[in-house]
């Protein structure tokens, strides 16, 4: 065995321990800070809208919320009429939720301008303009979707999420299934670097391919780093299928290690019409002969693609 696979194997072998384990399922990083909600919320609005769409999405579906469903709350703050957060561990709690919820209501009643690369530099994607999307969250809208009556509602349901009869709230914890939601029931699904570690990725795919409407729209930031586990950003495409089960001990989710064409290929098969995508650049360091058997057919733009995002149309 490589010495640089050495580590991140031990620690997996660490993380396997019952105690452990519990630390794990504490935290995610991220939607825990309710500006970098609102960022990463604003950021995917402002991509839809700049592709055509300007209506707000009345159904909106997020896949791993994270350390709370900040995201989909500033959603139904921006005027959709129904969230549904679906994650496989549940990290937060009612306390910091309704604080993330009053601060969010804050940001959007202050027309805040959409935090930019200074306040958070990882994040993607890049709207043209990080200026309050005025144009789309119009005076008129918000002076319903902030109306006190519906902010205390949306308040008593972030108390019970997973009340199936919530008007605005719905989230299930663990989803595994793609009858999680109704047929052809949702408008618009997002995600914020959760795709890279979804282990069953076709039929994830699958699933949001049935509860798109047709003509509805995806929009997903996927990241391919491996944060720090391996040396290397995509060092986990040295590991075998061994190596790699006992470096992601006991972590819940880690990277599936499939490259950004995997994607693509999975919004081909399952019609969805891709209409804009960028890409991060990052060097590659792996040569060919280091790269477990599966990963050796990988071609330079592969191996040098560290994230993505994609914006894409469910085809009738």
């Amino acid at each position: 065995m490589k010495f640089e696979k050495i580590i991140p194997i031990l620690k997996g072998i660490i993380l396997h321990l019952p105690g452990v384990k519990t630390v794990l399922k504490k935290s995610t990083g991220g939607t825990n800070n309710s500006r970098y909600c609102y960022s990463v919320w604003l950021r995917h609005l402002a991509m839809l809208a700049g592709n055509n769409s300007s209506e707000i999405p009345s159904t909106v579906a997020e896949l791993g919320p994270g350390d709370s469903p900040g995201t989909g709350l500033a959603a139904l703050l921006s005027g959709c009429k129904k969230y549904h957060g679906l994650d496989v561990v549940r990290y937060w709690d009612t306390k910091r939720n309704l604080q993330i919820f009053d601060e969010l209501t804050a940001l959007f009643k202050g027309r805040a301008p959409i935090p930019d690369s200074a306040e958070f530099p990882s994040v993607r994607p890049e709207p043209g303009t990080f200026a309050f999307p005025s144009r789309i969250l119009t005076d008129a809208l918000l002076s319903e979707s902030l109306s006190d009556d519906r902010l205390e509602a949306i308040r008593r349901e972030i108390c019970h999420p997973a009340d199936p009869g919530n008007k605005f709230i719905f989230c299930q914890i663990p989803w595994f299934e793609s009858d999680t939601l109704d047929s052809k029931s949702v408008d618009f699904i997002f995600s914020q670097a959760v795709l890279g570690c979804v282990d069953d990725l076709e039929n994830t795919y699958l699933a949001m391919s049935r509860w798109l409407k047709p003509g509805g729209y995806m929009s997903h930031t996927i990241d391919f780093k491996s944060h720090g586990i391996t040396k290397s950003w995509n060092g986990y495409w040295t590991f075998n299928d061994l190596e790699w089960a006992l470096a992601k001990g006991g972590r819940p989710f880690l990277m599936n290690r499939f490259p950004y064409s995997q994607h693509i290929a999975l919004h081909q098969k399952f019609g969805f019409k891709i209409l804009a995508m960028a890409s991060v650049r990052l060097e590659n360091h792996l040569p060919t002969h280091k790269l477990f058997k599966r990963y050796k057919p990988l071609n330079t733009e592969e191996l040098t693609t560290g994230g993505i995002y994609v914006l894409s149309r469910k085809e009738p």
